[in-house]
Formats: structure tokens, C-alpha cells, sequence
């Protein structure tokens, strides 16, 4: 059930190490105003839609199907949210959950970790976020990340995102850091909408006195080297600066599972710059990056050639597939649509090593909770 991408020595050691061993769970909610651009991601129609998704997944992920929840899960042009297998898993192990707000126009509505953050605006205006706000997020980052290694010192921590938009502000930072991730990220979209994403990105780098040779998509790369914390504050979102300190310091004593695809590999980017700008040892044999397969074998992208950019952390993945799935907004994942998203990859990964879970397990639960969210609505209507 488990796919070793890259770094394969370093990969098999850490799932070896934590194979048996508790899971815990940190979801990291952010907002960008860049995904309110009209057809930037899938998840959710509408940008209004989207607005609202990651407030929605964090209460479905903490309460699971209500008959009146305070935020319904927004329609998705397809499919249905990745939330889905995050809070079955979540809920069929009993594992420990911490849900963390590092900027969101809505406080979540249910219990959360609130860490005085700011949503971030368009990365095309050169200026998400306030310097300030950045640095206050890395050092709670590294304040949690610390805490949470210490609180559950028999696990280890698996950091999950919602950050609707946020795989172009991956491309934004992957980029900021010299890395030639143009065409390999991936998105919501069954076919990722790159040439919209450079150009975006091309308008925000471009904010930082860069020079570009080409006009979009060819993006422009940094003349010289950016603080990374200045990079996420011109370009990048709250989430990304949070759960590179968490990992920096929850690394020092337990495993991290970075869940995610290009955005986490993003977080793992900026996690080797932060340590190569302020002289950090990180320790990176404690970090892995987990996705789902529909990341890793994404056509429209390229995450595997991705990863191999950033050979310090590996990249695996699950084998779970919902081809045979009873429901037919699970099976439009085997169509490219959703794929991602509030850590999905990375739980199914660690119900594989916790519990040795493997396809029939991680699905049955699935859509015992898709069946239950069904009779839910059908009785709400009624």
C-alpha cells in the first residue's frame, strides 16, 4: 500500500522506524486570496465557494457528518473533498487531532489552535503577508512542532494543510528558491492549469526587482538569494512558514510526515533553505513527504521529478485507488479531479503503518462515511 519515490534507503528507514507506532495528527489551515482568481482550483465552483472550504474541512475533519453543520462542505466542480478520508481515518483510529489557524478570514467554528495570523493576499501583488506576521508564524511553528513532539513522545506527527490555492503559492516558492518546478506542480483540476499559475507567479516574483529573460511561463528566477522568510512573506501563504517550523523542531526528537504533493514539497524546500539561511541542522532523516497516487502519477504534472529537486526529504505515497469504489464521487479521483488535500495521502499512509490497513480497510471506512453523509442529506431534504 505504501510507494517509495525518492531517497529510497532514507525512505524505507523512516517507514521502518515508525512502522506500529500512534500517529498524530496536525492540521495546518491557511488562506490565500490568490484562489479567489476565477478558475485557479477545483476546490470549490465558485470563488465565493472557495472562501469558505477550509473552515468547512476543518469542522467536517473535527465533527465529522451533522444534520446542520455551521459550514457545509462547498460543491466541488467534482468529486468529493478529500476530507472525507482524512476524518475517516482519523475517526475509525482514534487519533490524536490538532487543528491549527494560521491566517483565515473566518475563525474556524470549531475547537482549534488560533496562532494570530493573517490571511494572505494575492501572491501576484509581490506582498502576501507582513514580514512581521511571518516571522511570528515561524517561531509558533517551531513553538508547536516542539510541544507536540513532547506531548506524545511514543508517536510521531503527521502535518496535513487546507490551503485552497495553494499549490500555486507552492510554485511561487519553489521558484523564490531557485528550484524549476514550472510543469511539475500539480492542482484540483484533472489537468493542471499551468500556463495560468506561471503567470501568476511571473507578476509576483516580478515584485522582487527579478529579471525575467522569457515572458510567461518561463518564470523569472532569483539574481540573488532571498531570506526565505522574506520569500513567504512577498509570495507565499501562512500555512507554509507554520509547518516548516513545526517540522524543524518536532524533528529534533520524533518523525514528521509532511501529508501532501507539490505543496508539502514546497514546505520541505523552504525547510532546507530556512536551515542553510539561519545555519539550522535540520534534521531531514525525521522527515518524509506523503501524498496520495493520484499525486504521484499525475500526467499533468510531474511530482516525482519534483521531489528528486529536493533529495534530502523523500517522497512516497499510497497505493490506495478508488477504481472499484461503489461511489461515484470517489471514482472521479481516478480521473484526475481533487486528489489532494487536508493531509488525505499522508493518514492513509499511516493507517497502512499503524494498523497495517490496506485498500479494502481504508475504503470500507471511506464510504461507510460518504454512505452516512448520503442518509444525512437524504433525511435533511426530507
Amino acid at each position: 500500500m505504501i510507494q517509495i519515490h525518492t531517497a529510497p534507503l532514507q525512505a524505507q528507514q523512516w517507514l521502518d522506524l515508525y512502522r506500529g507506532k500512534l500517529p498524530v495528527f496536525a492540521c495546518v489551515l491557511g488562506f490565500t486570496d490568490t484562489c479567489l482568481i476565477p478558475g485557479i482550483s477545483a476546490a470549490g465552483k465558485t470563488p465565493e465557494d472557495r472562501r469558505y472550504t477550509a473552515i468547512a474541512d476543518a469542522e467536517f475533519l473535527a465533527r465529522g457528518v451533522q444534520h446542520h453543520p455551521d459550514y457545509p462542505l462547498p460543491p466541488l466542480i467534482a468529486g468529493a473533498s478529500p476530507v472525507y478520508i482524512s476524518r475517516a481515518i482519523v475517526a475509525a483510529l482514534d487519533l490524536p487531532s490538532y487543528i491549527f489557524n494560521a491566517g483565515l478570514p473566518i475563525a474556524p467554528t470549531i475547537p482549534h489552535i488560533d496562532l494570530s495570523g493573517l490571511p494572505a493576499a494575492c501572491l501576484s501583488t509581490g506582498s502576501a503577508l507582513p514580514l512581521k506576521i511571518v516571522e511570528h508564524l515561524y517561531y509558533q511553528g517551531l513553538s508547536w512542532g516542539e510541544k507536540l513532539a513532547a506531548l506524545h513522545p511514543d508517536s510521531y506527527l503527521v502535518i496535513g494543510e487546507c490551503v485552497v490555492g495553494g499549490t500555486t503559492t507552492a510554485l511561487s516558492l519553489l521558484t523564490g528558491l531557485g528550484i524549476d518546478a514550472l510543469g511539475k506542480v500539480n492542482s484540483s483540476h484533472p489537468v493542471c492549469n499551468h500556463h495560468q499559475k506561471a503567470e501568476i507567479v511571473a507578476q509576483g516574483l516580478s515584485h522582487l526587482n527579478l529579471s525575467t529573460i522569457n515572458p510567461p511561463p518561463t518564470l523569472p528566477t532569483l539574481p540573488t538569494p532571498i531570506s526565505p522568510l522574506r520569500l513567504v512573506a512577498a509570495i507565499g501563504d501562512p500555512m507554509q512558514i507554520v509547518v516548516a517550523g513545526m517540522a524543524i523542531s518536532a524533528s529534533r526528537t520524533t518523525g514528521v510526515l509532511l501529508a501532501g504533493g507539490t505543496q508539502m514539497l514546497a514546505v520541505a524546500a523552504l525547510i532546507n533553505a530556512i536551515g542553510v539561511s539561519q545555519n539550522l541542522i535540520v534534521n531531514t532523516a525525521q522527515i518524509i513527504v506523503g501524498t496520495t497516487a493520484w499525486v504521484a502519477a499525475d500526467r499533468s504534472g510531474d511530482t516525482v521529478a519534483l521531489a528528486q529537486l529536493i533529495p534530502q526529504i523523500p517522497l512516497i505515497s499510497t497505493n490506495l485507488s478508488f477504481a472499484n469504489s461503489k461511489y461515484s464521487q470517489l471514482q472521479v479521483y481516478e480521473q484526475g479531479f481533487v486528489k489532494e488535500g487536508v493531509g488525505a495521502g499522508g493518514l492513509a499512509i499511516a493507517a497502512t503503518l499503524y494498523q497495517d490497513w490496506g485498500q479494502v480497510e481504508i475504503l470500507d471506512s471511506i464510504e461507510q462515511l460518504l454512505n452516512q453523509a448520503k442518509v444525512t442529506d437524504s433525511l435533511r431534504s426530507n
